[in-house]
């Protein structure tokens, strides 16, 4: 890695072995981005706009001819100067008037990564990532903006935020403070993101992009299930293996905003961050605001390349050091065994089969608080019901113990019922909003993390039940949007940053449980997949996909997720069948295999289960353990296929031994021609062995002929394919 300064210091350019991020100040004054893009040898200055004299346009005393800050590519761009395109940067001081003119004062490189306060980040030491930091100043606002470059060792990775300075003596309102600008030159590119609902998460979508702004966004107060904070933008022809991506993902599990605008040249300018529709931030004299972090990926080889570059920053520079290479216990969930009907009986029926079966963890669910059968019944006290569980959870900790067996237990921390005790006791502890009904989700309303006294209040729930080491792992969910968003305790001028304190709220009460109990799994979830974000997996050993169980949807869910996030970090259960949210019947063979490639867990009700059914599952997970390694570290990638109705996924051993392929034939169609599965990234000179067909296959036959599946008379069958190097 190196970040050299030329032409006076006038340029800098950020390289290591993959990329190239170059910028200029132009007339001493403004921060424009020349190039982004794979790594080049040095830069000889030659990436200088031409510009053309046109009507209706500003020329704000530049140096070039005719240049407008309408053209030009800028590194901190905001309204009022002549630039009209989307801003990165809104600010209104005391007179009311929302202007800035930001002049380059300088640039530092920095001995470390910087941490953000309160907020999760990605992490490096010196050897593994350089931070470029560069200040830029309004000296008549008195505002000052530090921008941070941080760019990782061989990957096309660059962490970027920023952090606004009010140094002056006036309150100043931040309304709009993305995390990162880039604008690229005029040419072609494709949209994608994940879009989604409950049950039917992280979906792609792919489109042209046009003139105009195209964006998508959450206002409801987490990441989403609507939308994933992440968007690409890619080379027409781009595939899984080939094709430019530029890759906008951001640490924040908080309202956000992504979007693209093309101008009226063809230039495209993209933005990622706290969405400004919900947003506002008062900083008084001397304050500072920082945003949380996105990364920019750059890939040159499709997108896959662009997903295995955020596999490795997430499971190596993200989430808790202490789940990086820890093989996950491979789980038996309560829920659709037994819902919100918990007893001792129960669970001791599960776990004595699931001790047989290879289970490594039990995991209670909700219930074990409720007084009823029904979320209708209270939340947010947190007292065992012992008419449930006699001895409560300390007696089911040790039952669950004395098997051999790991044991977890469920919360949902931020929710609170009007029937509650915590309710009757503190009623101003809820976000509300006064003289207006209270909305409630779920039969439930959500305390105000920006209280103090309420992120205590939940630390201490914890600590009762963490402390004496009884617990294992905490399925952390959160099953409900935000609505009535007010905290009785903020004044009038501070009511526009309560979404982005409930966050910071969360954020610190994960921060001072997950520091105190590293010992502890902890799984996000947000009623499936509405909270998995990177922010959440800074703290998080895994995360919960969907609530959706089913086989045939979790392909594509997994698939979407797998855009982004390794295959450790994503929980993928074996269920019942006919599932219980699609009713659809799948042999217990194709839900495992779904499965395997990732964290498996099991969520059905064992007692469910013939003696060849728990044979098989047994046989499942000691399958499953031989190959944890590869789960673990192996490369996932997603395969380009020759129809629709067939999607492949393969896992690749970093050692270069092994790979493991999963081809699914969606429906059974007359129509299928005979595929070929090509495996583009095998070496040409071995040759490897396939267990299951006892067949040799030359490393160059796999690449460029395929393997070749026959076409089966059923819906949704997985062929799964095991080759090694011969």
């Amino acid at each position: 890695m190196s970040i050299t300064f030329h032409k006076n210091n006038r340029i800098v350019h950020m390289k290591n072995e993959t990329i190239s991020y170059i910028m200029e100040v132009l007339d001493g004054k403004y921060l424009v981005h020349c190039y982004f893009g794979k790594t080049l040898r040095k830069y000889h200055d030659n990436g200088q706009d031409y510009f053309f004299k046109r009507a209706y346009n500003t020329n704000n005393h530049l140096s070039i001819e005719h240049a407008s800050l309408d053209d030009i590519q800028l590194e901190l761009p905001v309204r009022g100067r002549g630039d009209f395109r989307i801003p990165v940067l809104s600010i209104i001081p005391e007179n009311g008037i929302e202007y800035l003119d930001l002049h380059f004062k300088e640039w530092n490189i920095l001995s470390e990564k910087p941490k953000l306060p309160g907020m999760p980040s990605t992490f490096g030491n010196q050897t593994e990532v350089e931070t470029l930091e560069i200040i830029c100043e309004d000296k008549i606002a008195k505002v000052r903006v530090y921008l941070y470059y941080s760019m990782f060792h061989e990957k096309g990775i660059i962490a970027r935020h920023q952090r606004i300075e009010n140094y002056g003596d006036q309150i100043i309102v931040i309304r709009n403070a993305k995390s990162l600008s880039l604008d690229l030159p005029s040419q072609n590119y494709d949209w994608i993101s994940l879009y989604g609902t409950h049950a039917k998460e992280a979906n792609l979508q792919r489109f042209t992009l046009h003139h105009g702004i195209q964006k998508i966004e959450s206002v409801r107060g987490s990441s989403s299930l609507q939308h994933q904070p992440f968007f690409a933008l890619l080379s027409p022809k781009t595939d899984e293996f080939h094709g430019e991506v530029y890759g906008f993902h951001l640490i924040y599990s908080g309202n956000f905003i992504a979007e693209a605008e093309m101008d009226q040249f063809g230039k495209v300018r993209a933005q990622i961050g706290i969405n400004p529709d919900t947003f506002s931030w008062q900083l008084k004299a001397g304050d500072v605001f920082t945003t949380p972090e996105a990364i920019l990926n750059y890939s040159q080889h499709g997108l896959n390349e662009m997903s295995q570059n955020f596999h490795w920053l997430y499971q190596y520079h993200l989430m808790p050091k202490q789940f990086e290479n820890m093989k996950r216990p491979v789980l038996l969930n309560s829920w659709e065994a037994m819902y919100y009907d918990v007893s001792r009986d129960k669970i001791k029926e599960q776990t004595d089969l699931a001790k047989e079966a290879g289970i490594d963890l039990f995991v209670l669910d909700d219930g074990w608080f409720r007084d009823g059968l029904t979320s209708e019944s209270p939340i947010g006290d947190w007292k065992c019901m012992e008419f449930k569980l006699p001895g409560g959870i300390k007696s089911v900790a040790k039952l669950v113990h004395d098997k051999g067996l790991k044991f977890g237990l469920w919360f949902e921390p931020e929710a609170i019922s009007q029937n509650s005790q915590l309710y009757q006791q503190h009623p101003d502890w809820i976000l509300y909003v006064p003289s207006y009904a209270m909305v409630e989700g779920r039969h439930e309303y959500l305390l105000d993390l920006s209280r103090t006294d309420v992120r205590d209040y939940i630390v201490h729930t914890f600590d009762t039940y963490l402390k004496d080491g009884d617990i294992d792992y905490v399925k952390w969910d959160m099953n409900r949007p935000l609505t009535d968003v007010n905290s009785q305790l903020l004044e009038k001028g501070q009511k526009g940053e309560i979404y982005h304190r409930y966050v910071l709220g969360l954020y610190e009460i994960l921060e001072r449980i997950t520091k105190t109990y590293t010992n502890v799994l902890f799984e996000g979830c947000s009623s499936g997949g509405a909270r998995f974000d990177p922010g959440i997996l800074y703290y998080v050993g895994q995360n919960w996909c969907s609530d959706n169980t089913d086989g045939f949807d979790r392909v594509a869910i997994q698939s979407g997720f797998s855009m982004l996030y390794p295959p450790i970090s994503m929980g993928s259960h074996v269920s019942i069948a006919p599932n219980h949210q699609t009713g659809r019947y799948t042999s217990l063979d194709t839900r495992y295999k779904v499965a395997k490639l990732f964290n498996l867990g099991y969520e059905l009700d064992l007692k469910l289960c013939d003696k060849h059914e728990l044979d098989a599952i047994h046989l499942q997970i000691s399958n499953y353990k031989t190959m944890q390694e590869l789960v673990l570290n192996g490369r996932f990638y997603r395969h380009d296929t020759f129809s629709e109705n067939y999607q492949m996924w393969s896992l690749y051993d970093p050692k270069k031994e092994e790979c493991m392929v999963m081809i699914f034939q969606k429906f059974y169609t007359p129509l299928s021609a005979r595929g070929l599965f090509k495996i583009p990234y095998l070496d040409s000179d071995v040759n490897y062995y396939e267990i299951s067909s006892q067949k040799i296959y030359g490393g160059d036959e796999l690449k460029n002929i395929g393997v070749s599946i026959p076409l089966v008379q059923e819906d949704f069958h997985i062929f799964e394919l095991h080759f090694k190097m011969n």
